[in-house]
């Protein structure tokens, strides 16, 4: 089993695939990652020897912020959002979309679970 960032990667997924497990590597990042280490984007994590598994850990710590570190540079940018009170921050603020999308209809992601509100009695005519 491939153990690389803290993260144990799937043994019977593509390398490709595989290395997407880590927060902050996506498939882009992850062809870089395989292309540079010159190991074929199709070959299994299982199949992987322990130099390539070197080589791959090495270009991920010196290129990459990943994981623990790339987690806590997101909460301290949403942090600064909220202490300077900027727009974006209020939206988070109040758990709200940050980037224009309609809130009336959607949104549901953001705002939770609905809230069914008591709508207003018909008054009944005489």
């Amino acid at each position: 089993m491939a153990r690389i960032a803290g993260i144990d990667l799937p043994k019977h997924k593509r390398g490709e695939i595989g290395l997407t497990y880590i927060f902050g590597i996506g498939r882009s990042t992850a062809q870089y990652i395989l292309e540079k280490a010159g190991i074929s984007l199709d070959k299994k994590v299982n199949q992987w020897n322990d130099d390539e598994q070197t080589a791959i850990r090495n270009i991920i710590s010196n290129e990459f912020k990943t994981e623990g570190a790339l987690r806590s540079e997101v909460q301290m940018n949403i942090k600064r959002l909220l202490d300077i009170a900027c727009y974006r921050g209020l939206r988070h603020r109040k758990g709200l979309p940050l980037r224009g999308q309609r809130t009336r209809t959607n949104s549901r992601t953001r705002k939770g679970k609905r809230k069914t509100v008591a709508g207003k009695k018909k008054v009944a005519k005489k």
